[in-house]
């Protein structure tokens, strides 16, 4: 039975740890998703006699892992979605590099233009027919021996975008061979996790955060170990 890893739920919302390969919102690929499994498990939870509601707010690449919101209710889907629309929601990720960037902390500003048919997208110096203004701010948080930590503020919600971006400073992501790493990793993912969302509730107007750790690789369990109030010797 799918045993979703649940971070935060309330009657309008449902959040999970989305895992390596994990798909969102169904596809091509027939695969069965997450919010497919939702409904299940929903469904089974709370003994619901009928079809169970589960809305996409928001999508992570396959490869990515990290905090993924879901609706529960009709009402909860299109006032999030008015949230993230408005740009009203703070989105952090982590992202292991194998080059460090040319700074230590900046704002990258691009046109970004994604070509459906490659399912990937390109960074063009000034604006052409069907791109968009791609905005990060990052940071470096640790260095360890050839890798390197960032934390990364998303400002726009662009197709590959922080997978585009490092790449064009010479800083690819972890495995990610689309965007110039030259090794995948083992479980299909790469080193690039959602990890916060903070918003304010479209219902209760309670200010929330949601926080996943990620895992799947010693590089994450490495980076997890500095951080700040964790013993490196456990």
């Amino acid at each position: 039975m799918y045993s979703p890893q649940v971070i935060y739920e309330d009657n309008h919302i449902i959040a999970v740890n989305k895992q390596a390969s994990e798909l969102v919102q169904g596809d091509k690929t027939g695969d069965v998703s997450i919010a497919d499994n939702l409904k299940e498990w929903l469904k089974i939870k709370y003994k619901k006699p009928g079809n169970v509601f589960v809305g996409v707010v928001h999508r992570l690449d396959r490869p990515v892992t990290g905090v993924v919101i879901f609706a529960k209710t009709s009402k909860g889907l299109s006032r999030m979605n008015e949230l993230f629309k408005a740009q009203q929601v703070k989105k952090i990720y982590w992202a292991i590099v194998g080059q460090r960037p040319p700074e230590e902390s900046g704002t990258l500003i691009n046109n970004l233009k994604k070509n459906a048919a490659q399912n990937k997208s390109y960074i063009h110096e000034n604006p052409v027919k069907g791109s968009k203004v791609a905005i990060l701010s990052y940071r470096t948080l640790f260095v360890f021996k050839k890798y390197t930590l960032l934390e990364i503020e998303l400002k726009t919600g662009r197709h590959h975008q922080i997978r585009c971006q490092l790449a064009k400073i010479g800083s690819p992501v972890l495995g990610d061979l689309k965007y110039g790493f030259p090794r995948s990793l083992e479980n299909g993912g790469i080193g690039l996790h959602s990890r916060e969302v903070s918003f304010t509730h479209p219902v209760s107007k309670e200010h929330i955060t949601i926080k996943a750790d990620p895992t799947g690789h010693i590089l994450w369990d490495t980076f997890m170990k500095l951080q700040p109030g964790n013993d490196p010797d456990n």
